[in-house]
């Protein structure tokens, strides 16, 4: 129970002024985004660039797309590196971080944002268990590969470093009523628990956390029935889907000094859809 007179006001604690501008900046920081040649990864990357990082990407098939990214965050004045990488192939991973190491000599901030496409296109149509296959070998073992990869760079950095997973927010809710919800909270539900372990594993050098989007205006909105749409908007608080621009700014303060005091966590970025 705090002792505190009603009108007593506190001291200032040394250091306690802040700067948000300068909190905010990730200037001189070399930041890698997997996944970004479209989408969350590409708001992302464009994100870190604007607020002053250097920016390694990484796609898997669609290097037009990865080339757009590129070039946007070059206009931003930012050094870029794009490259081809499938976290889900161990080598692949292995040699993203040779090139970090040879590159930029260090990597600041590890983005995991890749993940396996199950609701358009072709892999639509894929069965149950082909699509459970693909999000447990790219969004689980992925983010995994991946982020023993990163501890082992930032492990001998002074500074230390970032590592930020993409879960779902629906995992902490049991998901939807609906076959898809149920494998991508079997892997998204396994990445939310590895990086709360590994939080612990590597804390105080290195920070790790976890973003939750929810519904979010990527290419399954765009495909999705608006009828349908408007129906899921009406059960978010905020009363819209996010937009990649959001999950982005999340990722920035997650990324930089103002989040220095958060590990372990998963911010959802959902318009409170579930709390």
């Amino acid at each position: 129970m705090s002792k505190r007179q009603p009108n007593e006001v506190l001291p200032a604690s040394p250091g306690s002024a802040v700067d948000a501008p300068a909190v905010m900046s990730l200037e001189g920081k070399v930041a890698l985004v997997t996944g970004a040649s479209s989408g969350i990864g590409r708001a992302i990357a464009l994100a870190y660039a604007a607020a002053g990082a250097d920016v390694v990407l990484t796609y898997r098939t669609n290097r037009r797309g990865a080339d757009e990214t590129a070039d946007g965050a070059r206009a931003a004045g930012r050094r870029v590196e794009s490259i081809r990488a499938d976290v889900a192939v161990e080598a692949d991973v292995d040699a993203l971080a040779d090139t970090l190491r040879r590159t930029f000599g260090r990597v600041d901030v590890w983005v995991n944002n890749a993940g396996a496409d199950i609701l358009t296109g072709d892999a639509a149509r894929l069965s149950r268990t082909e699509k459970l296959d693909r999000l447990l070998a790219v969004d689980l073992r992925g983010t995994v590969l991946a982020s023993w990869k990163a501890v082992e760079l930032m492990q001998v950095q002074p500074a230390g470093g970032v590592i930020l997973n993409m879960s779902w927010d629906h995992v902490l809710g049991g998901g939807l009523k609906s076959e898809y919800a149920q494998v991508f909270c079997a892997a998204k539900g396994g990445v939310y628990s590895f990086s709360r372990a590994l939080a612990h594993s590597v804390a105080p050098l290195i920070r790790v956390n976890v973003l939750g989007p929810g519904w979010i205006e990527t290419a399954y909105g765009s495909e999705l029935d608006p009828a349908v749409k408007q129906r899921i908007s009406t059960k978010i608080p905020l009363g819209r889907w996010g937009t990649p621009a959001d999950i982005a700014n999340a990722a920035v303060y997650l990324a930089s000094d103002a989040a220095a005091y958060v590990t372990g966590l998963m911010l959802m970025i959902n318009g409170g859809g579930v709390v």
